[in-house]
């Protein structure tokens, strides 16, 4: 049985609408914190086996969740749990950085980045672009219909960064106009295709019939060891217009043919030879 403690966090990862698989997964690691500390011996180790199944299961579609769990040893020890998970929070910031330094190499002064979504990774690359002079604009989707581009909007604005926000229906008329697209990923998986908020797949597209560089950003903890793009679960959301069911896919795939490279905190990956 696990804690009270821990039970809220999953009901909080379920919850989300906004914060992506690197949120989820620092969470994760948080509640595994939190997990240590309160249990110890044969309790301990009964709890990891459960959390070690529930914590996938709140989104399937997530990488990180799972390596996550993999991560973590299944141990009656709990010191040995609490410094796993204190490396791994230690490895999300750490790659997060390392992506912003190695990312920021490729937007160039007068650069339109064309965006979708709202990736940590993604903002982290145009913020250390930004600290370091160069002067650049960026193409964001609304990112219906939780709109998470609102919110990088907003964020983008305090860094006064210029920007040009769109609905996402107009990716394909706007695509032209960008000379990088960077998104962020919440899978990649092991034969290198992309799996991220619905849409992604569209700006892919754009971007190949238009010639403009399509690149991923991904701490290596999104990438699954296990499982091809046609194994993976994509969850749907219930989701009604003026009392009409919209279908309401959260995420979709897009094939590695796309993609020019994953810039991830160990270099920029080429797919699907170097996944």
């Amino acid at each position: 049985m696990l804690p009270p403690q821990v039970r809220s966090i999953l009901e909080e990862l379920r919850a989300e609408r906004i914060r992506g698989a690197s949120w989820m997964a620092k969470r994760g690691a948080e509640a595994y914190l939190i997990l240590a500390n309160l249990l110890e011996g044969e309790e301990l180790k009964k709890a990891l086996i459960e959390l070690k199944r529930e914590l996938p299961a709140v989104n399937p579609t997530m990488a990180s969740l799972y390596n996550l769990t993999r991560f973590i040893p299944i141990t009656d020890d709990a010191s040995l749990v609490i410094s796993r998970a204190e490396e791994f929070l230690h490895l999300i910031d750490e790659a997060k950085k390392a992506i912003g330094n190695i990312g920021s190499e490729l937007i160039e002064e007068g650069d339109t980045v064309i965006t979708h979504s709202f990736s940590s990774a993604v903002f982290e690359v145009l913020r250390t672009a930004r600290s370091r002079g160069v002067d650049f604009k960026v193409i964001l989707t609304e990112s219906a219909p939780d709109y998470e581009g609102i919110i990088l909007a907003s964020e983008l604005e305090k860094l006064g960064i210029k920007f040009e926000l769109i609905t996402d229906a107009q990716l394909g008329l706007f695509a032209g106009k960008a000379t990088i697209a960077l998104v962020g990923a919440d899978n990649i998986t092991k034969d290198g295709a992309v799996i991220n908020k619905a849409g992604t797949y569209l700006l892919a597209l754009a971007c190949h019939d238009n010639g403009v560089p399509f690149y991923v950003t991904a701490e290596s903890f999104k990438l699954h060891p296990e499982l091809r793009s046609d194994e993976v679960e994509i969850l749907e959301r219930p989701y009604a217009r003026q009392g009409y069911r919209v279908r309401n896919f959260l995420f979709d795939v897009t094939p590695w043919k796309y993609v020019r490279g994953i810039i991830t905190e160990l270099g920029i990956l080429v797919p699907p030879r170097e996944i």
